[in-house]
């Protein structure tokens, strides 16, 4: 029986979550965040038009060994992830669900062993940027013009898009779910099992997921990873402020803040912060609001944590799946999972 919520056409069918509840969502996070004691913001800002665009050059820069480690384990082990997939599903055709899929570039080389088989294939990518998923949506259909693959998008955060797939999902094929990246690292440890758990819950008994996570290593090489010598991190984390500037009519003089890499190896995770370069006073327009910093106080913007292989095997036992198989890229600095959901 074909998916009913595939677009059958060459042309991707797009569901937009994407507005005026996001972008009040939005603001209310910059307030509650920016009013609490330490400051935060949520790390899913990060992905403006900008944000995407730089985020896709900070993944080539040789520093960053996570998207590099990540391509390397595809590159390898692609097709046997896929036929270990198709095996524990035991369905021939699958659909694959992508949650924050980006530019899905990496992704690529999972869609291409499923096409290889001769197969139909329903590509769902899930991501908070509108326009990535426009232009990947159509990049994957125009690679593939005489394919079976089709896609339905949707331009979501994760709580929306796992609401609406929830709600459809006795239409859906056998399923292989991606989480790829270090985007398990950005929730704490409860955070994590929260999400993987909302995620188990749009699957059935059978269906797989496979998890990208960093793996715990030395400081002076994690460190590098989130603030390499050429600043595009920093950048990156910068172009929060710069955000609120533009959707909110805030007067954030970035300058006078500076980007801020810590790994807590206490508690196994990288710690980003935007730390006040002097004392100064912020006006955000739409919120009728004004914030003061000190010098030297933080905005703390993203966690980052890193895993062993025992942790990740819990993980999956506390959220509804069993830990089947684990791919490792050479130097063994990253992972890629496959669970079975139970």
């Amino acid at each position: 029986m074909p998916d009913t919520e595939a677009e059958t056409s060459r042309n991707p069918r797009i569901y937009n979550f994407v507005g005026g509840d996001l972008q009040n969502a939005f603001a209310e996070d910059v307030r509650r965040g920016l009013a609490s004691d330490p400051k935060s913001l949520p790390p899913k800002y990060f992905y403006d038009k900008l944000g995407s665009q730089l985020f896709e050059t900070i993944c080539l820069l040789p520093e960053y060994y996570l998207t590099r480690a990540e391509n390397e384990i595809f590159a390898r082990f692609a097709d046997e992830i896929v036929g270990e997939a198709i095996s524990l599903t035991g369905a021939e055709e699958v659909t694959l669900m992508e949650m924050g899929s980006g530019s899905a570039q990496k992704t690529r080389l999972i869609i291409e062993s499923f096409m290889e088989r001769g197969n139909g294939l329903h590509y769902i990518p899930v991501d908070i940027s509108l326009a990535a998923l426009e232009q990947s949506a159509q990049q994957l259909l125009e690679a593939y013009p005489s394919s079976k693959l089709r896609v339905t998008a949707y331009a979501s955060d994760y709580e929306s898009a796992l609401r609406h797939l929830g709600a459809r999902r006795a239409e859906r094929q056998k399923t292989l779910a991606l989480f790829l990246g270090s985007n398990i690292g950005n929730f704490n440890r409860v955070g994590a099992e929260s999400f993987l758990s909302s995620l188990r819950s749009v699957l059935r008994e059978g269906d797989c997921l496979l998890l990208g996570a960093d793996l715990k290593k030395k400081r002076e090489v994690l460190e590098a990873a989130y603030d390499d010598s050429i600043g595009l991190t920093a950048a990156f984390n910068l172009n929060l402020l710069s955000r609120i500037n533009r959707e909110l009519d805030a007067n954030f003089y970035v300058r006078h803040f500076r980007h801020v890499a810590l790994y807590n190896e206490a508690e196994g995770r990288i710690e980003i912060y935007l730390e006040s370069r002097g004392a100064q006073r912020v006006s955000i327009n739409r919120l009728n609001a004004e914030f003061d910093f000190a010098a030297g106080e933080r905005i703390h913007t993203e966690n980052s944590y890193k895993y062993d292989h025992a942790e990740l095997a819990m993980l999956a036992a506390r959220t509804g799946f069993e830990a089947k198989r684990v791919w490792l890229d050479e130097q063994k600095q990253f992972s890629s999972n496959l669970f079975v959901a139970t």
